[in-house]
């Protein structure tokens, strides 16, 4: 798996487009995917997947917000606490829901939540570097720019981890199906987005690697960043990926970068049946 995953490397612009990737030869896999369409084609089994995709995103929003919290002054501990709070109702709410609308409905309701919050994790005191939205496609300020790259990165290396395991990347359960959309990826990254992507931008940020003079921005109001700030951003990325963790199911030191590769694998597994239910990786 390691060797496969080495190979599976690609590249995004500044833009964050996506470029293309270089990889082995895909080997096998009918059986697994035919057992994914037919779950992805059952409404029980799409609930209870996605229910714990969702739950996994949530749980590490609410690990992020409760580290800041505790490292920040009273007034923005107090914002953050209250946050997490409300997102941890909306967790617990999962379970209840009678259809994949009602989680999605959580799902957007907590990304909402938490994001309301992000301005509180920030403490430069860089008025372009202050987050009030989320915004994209393109993203309009600059903290919004280093979340899409950020992302990008990450939804291709969810792409990889899933081609890997012989998982059809467009065929999901947490979002819909569409022309182009590689479904399955964008769920295996909702619980990879706050552990990989927002905690290193907050680092990046807070210590002032980057600033708000990496940025440009193009006549239709996008933002990008410039070169030397990609550059800074990638090597952050690629370094963290190679940081041991110890993995809360199996107990064991793994290199982050691989997270996704070991989640890809406990979900094919889950739709073969030999899990009853998926876990969704959290950090603590």
């Amino acid at each position: 798996m390691v060797r496969r995953a080495v190979i599976a490397r690609g590249d995004v612009d500044r833009t964050r487009v996506f470029l293309g990737r270089f990889e082995g030869l895909a080997s096998g896999g009918a059986i697994l995917r035919r057992q994914q369409v037919r779950a992805a084609d059952d409404p029980l089994t799409v609930k209870r997947i996605a229910a714990f995709i969702v739950q996994g995103k949530i749980k590490n929003s609410a690990a992020l917000l409760r580290r800041a919290a505790r490292e920040r002054d009273e007034q923005a501990s107090e914002t953050l606490s209250s946050v997490v709070d409300s997102v941890a109702r909306l967790e617990a709410s999962l379970p209840g829901a009678a259809m994949i609308d009602q989680i999605r409905g959580y799902e957007g309701e907590a990304a909402a939540l938490y994001f309301s919050a992000m301005d509180s994790m920030v403490v430069v005191n860089d008025a372009a570097l202050r987050f009030e939205r989320r915004s994209r496609r393109p993203p309009k300020n600059a903290f919004n720019a280093l979340l899409s790259f950020g992302y990008a990165l990450l939804l291709n290396d969810c792409i990889a981890a899933l081609q890997t395991t012989s998982l059809d990347p467009w065929v999901g359960f947490l979002h819909v199906e569409r022309p182009g959309r590689p479904s399955l990826a964008l769920d295996l990254m909702e619980e990879f987005r706050a552990f990989s992507v927002d905690r290193m931008v907050l680092a990046l940020v807070n210590r002032r690697q980057i600033d708000g003079n990496d940025f440009e921005v193009a006549a239709t109001g996008g933002v990008t960043l410039t070169d030397e700030a990609r550059r800074t951003f990638i090597e952050e990325y690629q370094g963290r990926k190679g940081r041991q963790i110890t993995h809360p199911l199996l107990e064991q030191a793994i290199p982050a970068g691989l997270l996704p590769y070991v989640q890809a694998r406990l979900l094919s597994r889950t739709i073969r049946g030999e899990l009853d239910e998926y876990p969704p990786f959290a950090f603590r």
